[in-house]
């Protein structure tokens, strides 16, 4: 995999004692040019340790000494971003780094957001059945409030230039991350472009954090939007032109 841009790749972390040392060595060992930013978030186990002996691989580790939040943590990673282009990668093992070439490759082409999805091949039987259901319905949900053509609105891969996501005010603390920047990159006008990912979906007894009450918040961060941009337009929506 080759690619000219600088790519900032932000791992928040939260209790991922077991997999992030993995996931910093496979994103770190990519042929491409690269700056890792690890935001702790308040991290009780064994974490930060682990990422004592990543140094050599990590540009930035940002310890926060409480729990603040998945959304909290991609925005502090983002003050450290000096790349041409943004991806999230959750410290877990769900998500394959080996796939962010398919998604740097349409980027180059000149999309400003391209998402890893993990059904635009189709059904994917790895994920279980109610899982499906509600990213189904909060992908609609997108696809009808913001005219878009989406298939799979909650993933984590979201490559996205970095000019344009900082133009963006996002305001997330938890996993509103995802619907709130969704809704937002729509409501600026950039388009965004999807490409197929494989996933391998965890427990709850692995780790797994994301429950039904988030998809809730999605539903109503969704709607939110949608209203405050009717009614206050991009002097909400964005912190500075793009």
């Amino acid at each position: 995999m080759r690619s000219e841009i600088l790519l900032s790749v932000i791992i928040p972390v939260y209790n991922e004692a077991s997999t992030i040392g993995e996931v910093v060595d496979r994103v770190a060992a990519l042929p491409l040019r690269k700056e890792i930013i690890v935001v702790d978030d308040g991290s009780t186990d064994e974490s930060v340790n682990v990422l004592g002996t990543k140094s050599a691989q990590v540009r930035i580790v940002h310890q926060s000494r409480i729990n603040l939040g998945k959304g909290t943590a991609i925005r502090i990673g983002l003050t450290y971003a000096s790349g041409d282009a943004v991806i999230i990668q959750d410290a877990d093992l769900e998500l394959n780094p080996e796939e962010y070439s398919r998604l740097i490759e349409v980027f180059n082409s000149g999309a400003d957001a391209v998402y890893g999805s993990r059904f635009r091949d189709g059904p994917n039987r790895t994920i279980p059945r109610r899982t499906v259901m509600a990213n189904r319905l909060l992908t609609k949900l997108t696809n009808g409030l913001y005219h878009a053509q989406l298939t799979d609105m909650e993933t984590s891969y979201k490559l996205v230039r970095t000019s344009v996501i900082k133009s963006l005010r996002i305001e997330a603390q938890r996993f509103d991350f995802e619907p709130e920047l969704t809704a937002k990159l729509l409501l600026a006008g950039h388009q965004i472009q999807e490409v197929p990912i494989s996933y391998s979906p965890r427990t709850k007894l692995e780790g797994k954090k994301v429950g039904w009450r988030d998809g809730v918040v999605a539903i109503s961060t969704l709607l939110r939007c949608r209203w405050r941009y009717a009614l206050h337009g991009d002097r909400w929506l964005k912190t500075q032109p793009a």
